[in-house]
């Protein structure tokens, strides 16, 4: 077993990590504080190829592997959550779907735009269909040559900001069986009847975008059908599984960042003539998390390999999505207590993670349905 990363994936790592301490960090507070989704900084990503990271190069991407990508959510929630939101959406949700299942048409179409300026979202929770995705109540009706589409989403991260190009939708398409039929549908911004709405004050990622659709008999030709009729479901639910590592990635950076920001506090803060470092009640926190981080990431590096040998992946993803996320709120409720009041204050960026990772136990698949998708996994 070799569980050293090879020479491309470190100097990934470093240049991401180089990108994120230069261009996101100082930018972090600011757009934080002012709920500002960062136009410009996402170009700059997009410039640098934090877009369309595992897309092929014959479609505008890096063609990197799916380890590669990981490492590099991870090396962005490592300084923000926001940030890495917008990214590991848009890699996994937004382009993911249409690199698996598009046509080569659609391909052509959407890829090179979403590798190099524009975002596109996900669209499948609802009011009443969040763990539930069945309960998908937007219709997409047959009239004609034509699709007509109506019904709302929310929580829908990318959909609303000046350079999203579109968002993939789950509609109800009829029924088969005596049971709801489902189909996925490419719905572009600007579209007559589609309306997006930024969803604001949110106590996370609040420089990420998150947006509230709506569909207002939209109407669509076949060739924004995405799979074939009927598919809709399979195909989001699998799109999911991929997202769960980078919701894992995103809980490893913001534990690994939360860890840092606590470590070198402890050292510089002095108490009883000594750095509080030195006390063994502060010491034995550092070394839990130390423990924990190094564990999420074997456990999450393990799911992105099984992934890129294309081998079944889906319980180990789940299974690093439960763990990480879990881990980021154990390190990040302990790093808070390493640095006391200090860690309360807006001033330090700890008080950012705190708020930002509670997220990550409900996003793509929450800890109860993570913990259901595993017990059938392993035969219960």
């Amino acid at each position: 077993m070799n569980f050293d990363l090879n020479k491309e994936q470190c100097a990934w790592r470093e240049k991401v990590r180089d990108f994120a301490e230069k261009e996101v960090k100082p930018l972090a507070r600011y757009n934080d504080e002012n709920q500002h989704f960062d136009t410009e900084l996402t170009l700059k990503m997009g410039r640098v190829g934090l877009l369309g990271m595992t897309v092929p190069k014959d479609y505008g991407g890096l063609g990197l592997d799916n380890l590669s990508y990981i490492i590099a959510v991870e090396e962005l929630a490592r300084v923000d959550g926001s940030t890495a939101a917008t990214i590991a959406a848009d890699n996994s949700l937004g382009i993911g779907p249409i690199k698996d299942y598009g046509t080569e048409e659609q391909k052509r179409k959407y890829l090179p735009q979403l590798c190099k300026d524009r975002l596109w979202g996900f669209g499948l929770t609802e009011s009443d269909a969040g763990s539930d995705s069945r309960g998908t109540k937007t219709t997409a009706t047959p009239i004609g040559d034509q699709w007509v589409l109506e019904g709302e989403k929310i929580f829908i991260t990318n959909s609303a900001t000046p350079i999203t190009l579109g968002t993939t939708v789950q509609a109800v398409s009829g029924m088969k069986d005596g049971k709801l039929e489902f189909t996925a549908l490419l719905v572009e911004n600007g579209m007559e009847g589609f309306e997006q709405t930024p969803m604001d004050d949110k106590m996370m990622w609040r420089a990420s975008n998150t947006g509230k659709l709506v569909f207002n008999k939209v109407r669509l030709s076949h060739e924004h059908i995405l799979g074939a009729v009927g598919e809709g479901s399979h195909l989001m639910l699998a799109t999911l599984d991929a997202g769960r590592l980078s919701i894992a990635a995103m809980g490893l950076g913001c534990a690994q960042g939360a860890y840092e920001m606590a470590l070198d506090y402890s050292k510089q803060r002095v108490q009883f003539g000594k750095p509080v470092s030195k006390f063994q009640a502060v010491a034995f926190k550092l070394a839990d998390m130390a423990v924990q981080i190094d564990a999420a990431r074997g456990l999450l590096y393990k799911a992105c390999w099984l992934k890129d040998q294309g081998r079944s992946y889906g319980k180990e993803a789940a299974m690093a999505k439960l763990y990480c996320s879990e881990v980021a709120a154990t390190v990040c409720d302990n790093a808070v207590q390493v640095m006391g009041g200090h860690g309360l204050l807006k001033a330090y960026d700890m008080e950012r993670f705190y708020r930002d990772q509670r997220i990550l136990q409900i996003g793509e698949g929450t800890s109860e349905i993570l913990r259901l998708v595993i017990s059938r996994a392993i035969g219960c």
